[in-house]
């Protein structure tokens, strides 16, 4: 069953036009031009109960722009939207006893407050009864371990604890869907992790349809079963991360500092991206040769430094964009 229902979405926003010099910036005052800047260009999608699906694509791709209509905090130019059955657009209040949202880069908790007052707080602006809203406090404190700062202010905790809070506030009136726009940005990658499985456990234990946007592709690759990838307002693929791996996260990226310079050439499945004294970046297309077989041609002793990661999530949507154009 659809919980989110997309139909032909447009969105357009009016941007004023700044002329150059003195004499234009009168003009523009007294007689404002604008020009039409088409934000999300008709694009349809549908979301099933308890899917954790991304939805990625670089910055000014349209996501947040989209994430805010399905909400209601935006009203769409045209087309159809569904959450849970009900219209944003028309009934946004409605809608918000029944979604979460959580933005990485936005605090919706009081700094001044503990968590544990902040959840009480949330618990009477969604007119829980106190003895219901103690009841699921309990329950959100042991399933995310929040024991040692819950009687903490907000204020004065690291930004993974806060982030684990903000959940828990999103949580506290039973989300059938969340809403999560960068959970992990400015985490340390232990944090990361943690965030992670958190999202996985809140998942299975209470069937929460999960709408994630991350720049992290690790966020997307450990969480996600199915990818959407909008660039410049459209949507660029639809697909599950099994086939995206596949045909687009083949590749990885290797950076070392040796102590004595190493031969590489160029081989199947090796290039050299940039080499500079005894640093090198090489790319790996893993389709073509192993990782491992790639690290034995490096003596461990001789390493200073190694460093592997994934292409860029830019690159990869860039050739996808590429590809459909």
């Amino acid at each position: 069953m659809a919980v989110i229902s997309v139909k032909n979405l447009k969105k357009i926003f009016k941007v004023k036009v700044k002329e150059k010099g003195f004499i234009g910036s009168v003009k523009t005052i007294l007689k404002p031009k604008y020009k039409e800047v088409k934000a999300v260009k008709d694009i349809s999608f549908e979301v099933e109960e308890g899917e954790i699906i991304a939805f990625i694509g670089p910055n000014g791709a349209g996501k947040s722009t989209t994430i805010k209509m399905l909400t209601g905090i935006l009203y769409p130019n045209s087309g159809n939207i569904e959450v849970l059955g009900i219209n944003p657009t028309k009934e946004r209040k409605k809608l918000a006893y029944e979604i979460g949202t959580v933005f990485g880069q936005k605090e919706q908790l009081w700094m001044h407050l503990t968590a544990y007052d902040n959840f009480k707080f949330f618990g009477s602006i969604y007119d829980i009864p106190e003895k219901e809203t103690e009841k699921r406090i309990e329950e959100l404190i042991k399933l995310f371990n929040l024991e040692k700062f819950i009687n903490i202010p907000v204020r004065n905790l690291s930004l993974g604890q806060r982030i684990r809070c903000e959940i828990v506030a999103s949580l506290i009136h039973r989300p059938k869907v969340l809403f999560l726009d960068e959970p992990t940005i400015g985490l340390d990658p232990v944090v990361k992790e943690s965030i992670r499985k958190l999202i996985k456990k809140m998942n299975k234990e209470y069937h929460t349809t999960i709408f994630l946007t991350s720049h992290d592709i690790s966020d997307i690759e450990k969480l996600c079963k199915r990818v959407i990838i909008i660039n410049d307002g459209q949507i660029v693929m639809d697909d599950s991360m099994t086939n995206l791996k596949y045909h687009y996260m083949d590749k990885k990226v290797v950076e070392v500092k040796l102590k004595r310079k190493v031969s590489f050439s160029d081989a199947n499945g090796i290039k050299i991206i940039k080499e500079k004294a005894n640093s090198f970046r090489i790319e790996i297309d893993t389709n073509e040769t192993d990782l491992t077989a790639v690290l034995k041609l490096i003596d461990p002793e001789n390493i200073i430094d190694i460093n592997i990661s994934n292409i860029p999530l830019e690159e990869i949507i860039s050739a996808i964009y590429r590809k459909e154009q």
